[in-house]
């Protein structure tokens, strides 16, 4: 009875890796958590074989991406047919899983390879401990990384809460100007494999190399924070006077598309709303994504008298909203850009058309060449637009702001800062807003840009170079969401003039360099694990046949 006890005990202990890197990320945001929550996988990548290691790390993959994506049956509430919904939900977080269980058995057959046992057919490794080292500091870090890069690049990419994202919020974000998230991640997984190697030991009752392979590690990890800082450092914007910049974000909290318009009169409620910010004087007012829906196409007229009117009450020199519009018989997700003057009102009204969209949401795949599958896209069937600035903005609508590789672009474009705009309504009364506005944070310190965000219904706030987010918050101190609200605050911007487009002085490493080293790593170390496993076949067969 007590061993079957036991039993059962040890397998729920598998399941708690993850629910411990659930806890990372908001609701708990336990951000710590994900520095020891895989060690326990680890291990037993290092003592099991390739098989239990997949079908582990899975299971706690599909755990951890169920429990993280758990708003998405809030859009049920907004139109969504439940059933389409939860098969999304399921589907989706399946399909994140796959990535941990291909990283467990890839981690099980290198450490297969690090300890080289049981084949009498394989020569004795020169250097049997590098191999090990190996593992740690390289191996392990890089497969993760570079499946995490795979995921968000791979049939446009599911870029959400990467592994190094709570220590970009929890302030401990500087390395990714060197390499991005990704980097972040490295070190989770590192910090995190550390820590199995120490319960190795202990349960194996060795010290052997236990001085190495714990200072070897963390001597790295200070290394990258110290030239992620510096390299922070060098590429904030300088406060020289000329490049601050005052900017008021109105959260006007509408609802989504789904829902029939509201009693409200939108002229009130952006007449209450802006009240009392032209005594700030800002010089740019940000609407969300979205905010000209109830005026019509964004670049009509009656959505071009509303920017007149916004920015004549409250001020501001700029005016940035988004909206929807039609060009050429094609729909676009756009955002506009007002300047206050008397030649703007006639003229066409700059326009950023959204260029990462999100299928099923934005457009149903196919749907350009089988029409009638463009009935079924919530939205209607968008068509993607020109990567550009927006008036010297860096303008990033809805699902784009997870996009590094996109707001990396807009960086070398010579971007003054970032502008992020979102409709997070259709997902209300859930936890999606806070771990959207998360990946938002990441992207300052990569592109070493101040951001500037502002969500219909929340999270809005700045976020500077170095990390430090300042939202909008409620009487809680929480982020304010699925509410009104106004902010003014004032960023630093770059102004970079003829350098835009060439390598700047100012920019971050990973703006100028981006994924590419990560890439070259992660596929050298594929295809050295194919060499690896050719040759050790090539050596099987031939000492079978002596």
């Amino acid at each position: 009875m007590v061993t079957d006890f036991i039993r059962k005990a040890v397998r729920v202990f598998w399941l708690l890796p993850g629910f411990l890197l659930w806890a990372s990320f908001p609701p708990m945001g336990e951000m710590t958590d994900s520095l020891f929550a895989l060690a326990p996988l680890l291990w037993l990548s290092r003592n099991r074989d390739a098989k239990t290691a997949l079908r582990r790390w899975f299971l706690n993959g599909f755990i951890f991406w169920f429990a993280t994506l758990s708003w998405m049956p809030a859009i049920v509430k907004n139109g969504g047919p439940w059933p389409l919904v939860v098969l999304g939900w399921g589907a989706l977080s399946a399909y994140c899983a796959l990535y941990f269980g291909a990283f467990g058995w890839l981690s099980a057959k290198v450490w297969a390879w690090a300890k080289d046992e049981g084949a009498p057919w394989r020569k004795a490794p020169r250097f049997p401990y590098g191999r090990r080292l190996f593992a740690i500091l390289v191996a392990e870090p890089v497969l993760w990384c570079g499946l995490e890069l795979v995921r968000s690049r791979l049939m446009g990419g599911f870029s959400w809460n990467h592994l190094g994202l709570p220590l970009v919020n929890a302030g401990l974000g500087s390395p990714a100007a060197l390499g991005g998230v990704y980097l972040l991640s490295a070190i989770v997984v590192l910090v995190n494999g550390t820590i199995a190697g120490i319960a190795e030991r202990l349960m194996k009752r060795t010290t052997r190399w236990a001085f190495v392979e714990t200072l070897v590690p963390m001597l790295l990890v200070l290394a990258l924070y110290f030239a992620g800082g510096r390299a922070v450092k060098a590429s904030a914007p300088v406060d020289d006077g000329s490049s601050a910049l005052r900017v008021a974000l109105a959260q006007r909290n509408f609802p989504c598309v789904f829902k029939p318009a509201e009693a409200e009169d939108p002229i009130d409620v952006y007449s209450n709303l802006l009240s009392n910010v032209a005594f700030a004087r800002p010089e740019l007012l940000v609407l969300p994504e979205s905010a000209l829906s109830e005026f019509g196409a964004a670049d009509s007229p009656r959505s071009r008298a509303f920017l007149r009117w916004v920015a004549e009450i409250s001020g501001a020199r700029e005016v940035i909203a988004g909206g929807g519009r039609f060009s050429g018989g094609k729909e676009y997700n756009s955002a506009v850009l007002y300047g206050a003057g008397p030649a703007v009102p006639n003229s066409q009204l700059p326009v950023y058309d959204k260029v990462h969209l999100v299928p099923f949401g934005e457009f149903i795949p196919g749907d350009k060449w089988i029409t009638a599958l463009q009935k079924l896209a919530p939205v209607g069937s968008c068509t993607p637009g020109e990567l550009k600035l927006l008036g010297g903005y860096g303008v990033a609508i809805c699902y784009e702001d997870t996009d590094s590789a996109q707001m990396r672009a807009l960086a070398r474009m010579g971007a003054k800062c970032l502008v992020f705009i979102t409709n997070d309504s259709w997902f209300s009364e859930s936890i999606e807003a806070e771990q959207h506005a998360w990946q938002s944070v990441a992207r300052a310190i990569e592109t070493g840009l101040h951001v500037v965000r502002v969500g219909n219904s929340g999270v809005t706030g700045v976020i500077s170079p170095r990390g430090r987010a300042k939202w909008l918050s409620g009487h809680d101190g929480r982020p304010l969401v699925d509410a009104r609200g106004l902010m003014c605050e004032t960023v630093l911007v770059k102004d970079f003039g003829e350098a835009a487009g060439r390598r700047f002085p100012q920019s971050t490493p990973y703006a100028l360099w981006g994924d590419i080293p990560l890439a070259v790593i992660f596929a050298l170390l594929i295809a050295a694990s194919v060499l690896v496993k050719y040759y050790d076949n090539h050596e099987k067969r031939r000492y079978m046949s002596m």
